[in-house]
């Protein structure tokens, strides 16, 4: 449990620093430069992120029960990990409606993963690993949108077809996931 532990604050603190310090992200991003802070902010990330799946992938083999999930909320989280995709791939296709609406809708697809990942499974270790990455993502999408609407920024929708482009790059994104990578990946087949 230490390694996810220390991988969650990492990864997740590392993440917080604009939401609890701008003053001193601004302060170091000045003092080292954009391209200095990003890898040292990409590092902390990386480290971070090993440790979790690391940590995880030990601590899910021993954690205690807390509940037993019904079989039936593995499909609800593989049917709400479908618009978490669409989300993800919306905060990287310019232009489209999702991002103009949400602002932030990587936030928002951490938020619907974490919380369908909550519903399919009951340990500690599951516990710990989605319900911190909720309670992340929550106060993250809070924080960024009154940072956007304090500085009047929005995001411009573009042409019908950066929609339709941000929709199909994450059915096919979860589909690849969902059906051939999280079983290897994961250890956990989503259908089987």
């Amino acid at each position: 449990m230490t390694l996810l532990l220390l991988g969650l604050l990492l990864f997740l603190g590392g993440h917080s620093i604009r939401m609890v310090a701008p003053g001193w992200r601004t302060a170091q991003v000045a003092r080292f430069g954009e391209l200095r802070w990003r890898a040292a902010f990409a590092l902390v990330a990386l480290v971070g992120l090993v440790l979790i799946v690391h940590g995880y992938g030990a601590a899910r083999l021993t954690a205690p029960l807390l509940w037993q999930p019904p079989p039936w909320t593995r499909h609800v989280a593989a049917l709400l990990t479908l618009p978490a995709f669409v989300l993800l791939v919306a905060a990287y296709v310019p232009g489209n409606r999702i991002k103009a609406a949400l602002g932030h809708p990587m936030v928002a697809g951490v938020k619907l993963w974490a919380f369908a990942h909550l519903l399919a499974n009951g340990s500690v270790a599951d516990l710990l690993l989605f319900g911190s990455f909720l309670a992340w993502a929550v106060v993250s999408f809070v924080t960024a949108r009154r940072r956007d609407r304090r500085a009047d920024i929005t995001y411009p929708a573009g042409p019908v077809a950066r929609d339709v482009a941000t929709i199909a790059g994450g059915l096919l994104a979860w589909g690849l996931f969902a059906f051939w990578l999280h079983g290897p990946l994961i250890g956990v087949p989503p259908f089987g």
